[in-house]
């Protein structure tokens, strides 16, 4: 690589290295819809290959929502087949099942795509999975997380590696520059009509409301990956001390966690609130069914310090103080 390197091709290798996404010997699924993303992922890692000493296979999945779905299948076989890459598809009508289960068509779409990834790493021995999202992707989900009210943990965006498995190599480069890498490489990538359809809500924000957001910043995605880097640093500083803290102040026992009431109420809000989730999250082995007026409850409990008063956080969690202690056990009446 004594060569200067392409744009994409350079963000493509600092991506990797700075995030040590691939390793000597890893067995890579590459997920590939056909278009301008997958289509310059593929191609960086096929290019890189040696370089990268890694075994790369695609997996394609057709969710049979457009008429011209089946070309695009044939369009990544056919790649594969002139690259020598194992590929495999599978066929989806992803509408029948967003309407059997009532969900949306991008929320099964999604579901679908990762089970199927899952599926080839498990029947190849594949230990990563590398998938397309690029910096665009990531304002998109950041801005639509901010408006469903997910709070700071929303806000760190799409992240480079995921559960030491999901890699995203492309995370730092822009839409058009990896469009014009297609063009200038002449990969001639499928395009997807539906990306111009609004009727999605990921459609909406990124065909209408990052365009008038540009009138104000026209570097507001640059801008919002700065942002979910800074968001993202400052969650693992909040993590690691609430973790500390758990451990200082916490006794975790079958079924039943106790903190001691006068050095919980010492914390900041902030630690506060991540040591209610980190227990409740101990105790159910998730974080589901918790709301802030949840853990707002819990922590003016904890302040008024009044004995058998139960609270219950959900249908499996509750919370109580007794002994000098705030105390949160498994629901028993279930």
């Amino acid at each position: 690589m004594a060569k200067r390197l392409d744009k994409v091709e350079q963000s493509f290798w600092d991506t990797i290295r700075e995030n040590d996404l691939i390793e000597k010997g890893d067995k890579i699924i590459v997920g590939v819809s056909g278009g301008p993303d997958s289509i310059t992922l593929l191609n960086c890692l096929h290019k890189f290959q040696n370089e990268l000493q890694c075994e790369i296979i695609v997996a394609h999945i057709n969710h049979l929502i457009r008429k011209d779905s089946t070309d695009d299948e044939q369009f990544v076989e056919n790649l594969c087949n002139k690259m020598e890459i194992k590929f495999f598809c599978k066929r989806e009508d992803v509408e029948k099942l967003a309407k059997e289960q009532k969900r949306s068509t991008e929320e099964i779409g999604r579901i679908v795509r990762y089970e199927f990834f899952d599926e080839v790493a498990k029947k190849e021995g594949a230990n990563k999975i590398a998938i397309a999202h690029n910096m665009n992707d990531n304002a998109e989900t950041m801005l639509l997380n901010l408006i469903r009210g997910t709070g700071l943990a929303g806000l760190e965006g799409i992240q480079p590696m995921q559960y030491k498995k999901y890699i995203r190599p492309l995370i730092n480069c822009e839409r058009k520059d990896i469009e014009d890498y297609c063009e200038k490489n002449k990969l001639e990538p499928r395009i997807d009509s539906t990306n111009s359809e609004n009727i999605y809500t990921r459609n909406k924000i990124r065909n209408t409301i990052i365009p008038k957001i540009e009138e104000l910043n026209p570097n507001i995605v640059e801008t919002l990956s700065r942002t979910s880097i800074i968001v993202t640093e400052n969650n693992e500083f909040i993590e690691a001390e609430t973790e500390r803290l758990f451990k200082q102040i916490a006794k975790v026992e079958s079924g039943l966690i106790k903190i001691d009431i006068k050095q919980f109420n010492n914390l900041s809000n902030i630690l506060k609130r991540n040591t209610i989730i980190k227990t409740i999250n101990t105790i159910q082995g998730n974080n589901k069914n918790i709301n802030k007026s949840n853990i707002d409850d819990i922590i003016k409990l904890a302040e008024n310090n009044i004995g058998n008063k139960k609270f219950n956080i959900n249908k499996r969690v509750q919370a109580f103080i007794e002994n000098g202690k705030l105390q949160f056990s498994v629901n028993l009446k279930l």
